[in-house]
């Protein structure tokens, strides 16, 4: 028997799913990744109205405070071409702070891939440098990054 007998052939219904997804436009055209601590976002631009996923649900109610909000949307409010992108976010990792930072990133370098010419504007708005800060660690014989066990001299 020959190896293409023994596959099982897809079926009509999967293969018109397929079809019609890219039909409609739902492939994503441009894709970023943003790093921020230890929270790694992975964003994808699609055509549509401005609207953010965030793992699933709605950037509102992913995101709890206002200044993780505005700081995940920043590249909206910034980038006049982003509000025909329906963004779709995953992300792993670190805390809210983090993976608004994250998403930020990844989202502006998205938003260049689909547009060279926003370089500029996303550059001067701070939304295309790395902020590579993490958390030191602990060193061994001390208490934690920096702090040294209490002294006692008797």
């Amino acid at each position: 028997m020959s190896a293409q007998a023994k596959a099982p052939a897809k079926s009509s219904s999967t293969l018109k799913k397929s079809a019609t997804k890219a039909s409609k436009g739902m492939a994503p055209l441009h894709h970023g990744v943003g790093r921020r601590k230890s929270a790694v976002a992975r964003v994808w631009l699609r055509l549509g109205n401005g609207k953010m996923v965030v793992n699933g649900r709605d950037y509102i109610q992913y995101f709890t405070t206002d200044v993780v909000r505005s700081a995940a949307t920043l590249p909206f409010k910034v980038c006049s071409i982003a509000s025909g992108y329906d963004v779709e976010v995953n992300v792993v990792g670190g805390g809210q702070a983090g993976q608004a930072d994250a998403v930020k990133l990844g989202f502006a370098r998205a938003l260049l891939k689909s547009d060279e010419e926003q370089r500029r504007t996303l550059r001067e708005h701070g939304l295309l440098t790395v902020d590579a800060r993490v958390k030191e660690r602990k060193k061994p014989g001390q208490r934690g990054a920096r702090r040294k066990f209490q002294f006692t001299k008797r």
